[in-house]
């Protein structure tokens, strides 16, 4: 945390319920220290029914920046005075910049995603067929950022099979480039379809406490293909255990996790933070 705030110090923060347990203010203060701006990170515990207070006191207060965890991401929308077209696509926001004294809405979950899969799997989207577990916000974030990058196809496989057409029909239009699809779960279990598959995006919550897909048969997999797991807690899930057993390209989401907050870093800042500190830090709290 900043040793000396002044009247001059410009504030940022993260809001949502919970906000204790996130790791925001420590990689984004770190970034702030290392640079020597007068700025602070302070995370904002906002009620359920307290989001529209809430928007209007950060404005009032002139407060220069912060970022929308869960369960704000879409519930925020209607309060900000503009959005940018990444957030506008994916119909969530995740980073909010004061420009010109109007509350604008950024996204950079997706592109998040794709910096940390280049920097940690060396994998290059474009051309590229993918898998995407799970049908919620974090998926529709990933999709549209894959497709945005180039790849050639998306499947969702979702457990229920209509939220996964739904989110194709939201994108069919945006991306008519893109072979677009949703699948069941039992496409883990297909060698026919995870043979074509380049990469496997799990955007679902299924690897906490160690839990796992069933039926998935990472031995029926390409074995140049790679496989991404967004979440990070614990550090190697059972899908990320069973992929390294194969020999295949895996990772975390703590790159995915660092790399989004760099991008917002720059959003408020201008500046960028040092190469890895973000994620350093993000690495020592969670082995800590």
């Amino acid at each position: 945390m900043k040793s000396r705030i002044t009247g001059r110090t410009r504030v940022l923060g993260i809001i949502g319920s919970p906000v204790t347990h996130s790791l925001s203010p420590l990689m984004q203060n770190a970034a702030i220290e290392a640079l020597g701006l007068d700025f602070v990170y302070v995370p904002f515990a906002v009620t359920a029914d307290g989001l529209l207070p809430a928007v209007l006191g950060l404005r009032n207060l002139g407060v220069a920046g912060f970022n929308v965890t869960i369960p704000f991401k879409t519930a925020i929308i209607p309060y900000l005075d503009k959005l940018s077209p990444e957030a506008e696509l994916m119909g969530a926001v995740n980073t909010v910049n004061r420009e010109d004294g109007l509350l604008v809405g950024y996204n950079t979950d997706g592109a998040g995603l794709v910096r940390s899969l280049e920097a940690e799997l060396a994998f290059a989207p474009h051309g590229a067929h993918v898998l995407v577990l799970g049908a919620g916000g974090a998926a529709r974030g990933a999709v549209a950022a894959l497709c945005n990058a180039g790849v050639e196809s998306v499947t969702i496989a979702n457990r229920s099979h209509s939220r996964g057409d739904d989110l194709v029909s939201c994108f069919k239009g945006v991306f008519p480039q893109v072979e677009l699809g949703s699948s069941s779960l039992d496409i883990l279990g297909s060698s026919d379809s995870l043979r074509r598959i380049d990469l496997i995006v799990n955007t679902t919550s299924v690897g906490m406490n160690n839990t796992s897909f069933d039926g998935l048969d990472t031995s029926l997999m390409n074995p140049a293909a790679c496989i991404y797991d967004m979440v990070y807690a614990p550090l190697e899930t059972p899908l990320l255990k069973a992929a390294r057993a194969r020999g295949l390209k895996c990772a975390n989401g703590i790159g995915m996790l660092a790399a989004q907050g760099e991008i917002a870093f720059a959003v408020w800042t201008g500046c960028a933070p040092p190469d890895g500190l973000m994620k350093g830090c993000l690495l020592a709290a969670i082995e800590g």
